[in-house]
């Protein structure tokens, strides 16, 4: 079981989380989900909107909660990092603060088609973060197994 944390909680939050976590053995942490705060879009049109705020204001919140948890976590748990990522460089930000994986949902949604490719080819191995593999295994059966070449390392 994944358990997501919000970017809002306070430090001491933060920590009693963590201690609850370990002790339930949890599977993995999402590091954020969205925020309510709107210290980040003051003055924009849509700042009194309700809901939560997800995308690039998200992302140095996201982080510094991410961070505080790698160091409250034993390495045995997971964390997926999430929030604000618009960028490779956003997702080597993230793993650099402690992420076994990263998520970009608005960073995709609001890009042009090939974003997450990109984010991948380039800003990825410049940080020395290594190449993911790209495409789907293919699907096998009993009377046509799989080539060894679509199989997972």
């Amino acid at each position: 079981m994944l358990v997501k944390v919000a970017p809002d909680l306070s430090d001491d939050d933060i920590d009693a989380a963590a201690r609850v976590l370990t002790d339930l053995g949890v599977d993995g942490v999402v590091a954020t989900n969205t925020t309510i705060a709107r210290t980040a879009v003051q003055g924009h049109r849509h700042a009194q909107e309700t809901g939560g705020l997800s995308g690039a204001p998200l992302l140095g919140q996201s982080t510094l909660v991410l961070r505080r948890l790698r160091t409250r976590l034993p390495e045995s748990i997971p964390l997926i990092g999430v929030g604000g990522i618009m960028s490779g460089a956003d997702a080597v930000a993230k793993m650099a603060a402690g992420a076994s994986l990263v998520q970009c949902y608005t960073g995709l949604g609001l890009s042009r088609p090939g974003t997450g490719r990109r984010m991948r080819r380039r800003d990825a191995p410049a940080q020395g973060i290594p190449q993911p593999r790209y495409g789907r295994p293919r699907m096998s059966s009993p009377s046509r197994p799989a080539p060894a070449s679509a199989m997972p390392a």
